[in-house]
């Protein structure tokens, strides 16, 4: 498969903003985009922050064909929730502080403005082998179906869009959120002003 140059040029930006922002190790994580009936996905054991255009593999969504021996260990995970919600493209990152406040809490309540305004809160899930894709697999596409992002506890983020671009913005905008309530809760002191009480987030 030879991908085209702005398809890869946006494989490219995505993986290396993730590895920059230490959203991933040098070769976690995995992006992909839904493309008619196939779908285009991250070579497995590719670094995300040095992508080369082969390491960019087309699967199909409906069937398992000879490019799952290539792509992703994610992949199915990436394939049900193209099929069962309206994303366009998927990232699965490992946010660091998501990943934290998901050992001790069941949601991430945004606090910040911008987060309260795109988000309201962020659904946290658990599942039994939170680093396996059978699970994940099974429970991640029901929180997208209504959510833009959801972080499986101890593991990571799942994040859709209607683009690359837009997926990366929902797994940065909630790392901000989740970074900006840890640093507050540290603070150990009464908010001025909660506005996800105001709006009862907790109730979306």
């Amino acid at each position: 498969m030879v991908i085209d140059k702005a398809t890869f040029r946006e494989f490219q930006i995505v993986g290396k903003v993730l590895t920059d922002h230490r959203y991933n190790t040098s070769h976690s994580g995995n992006i992909s985009m839904r493309s008619g009936g196939k779908m285009l996905i991250k070579r497995r054991g590719a670094m995300l922050g040095f992508l080369e255009p082969e390491d960019i593999i087309e699967t199909d969504l409906y069937q398992q064909d000879s490019g799952i021996m290539l792509s992703s260990t994610e992949t199915e995970v990436h394939r049900q929730i193209y099929l069962q919600t309206d994303a366009m493209a998927v990232i699965h990152a490992h946010n660091p502080f998501c990943v934290i406040l998901s050992l001790v809490e069941d949601e991430i309540t945004c606090l910040d403005a911008e987060g309260c305004y795109l988000y309201k809160k962020i659904p946290i899930i658990e599942v039994e082998n939170p680093a396996g894709p059978a699970d994940a697999a099974r429970e991640v596409p029901k929180v997208l179906k209504n959510y833009p992002v959801v972080v499986v506890r101890t593991h990571g983020v799942f994040a859709k869009g209607t683009s690359l671009i837009d997926a990366l913005q929902n797994v940065t905008g909630a790392e901000q959120s989740a970074m900006l309530r840890y640093y507050t809760l540290l603070l150990g002191k009464p908010l001025k002003r909660d506005l996800s009480k105001e709006k009862f987030f907790s109730e979306w």
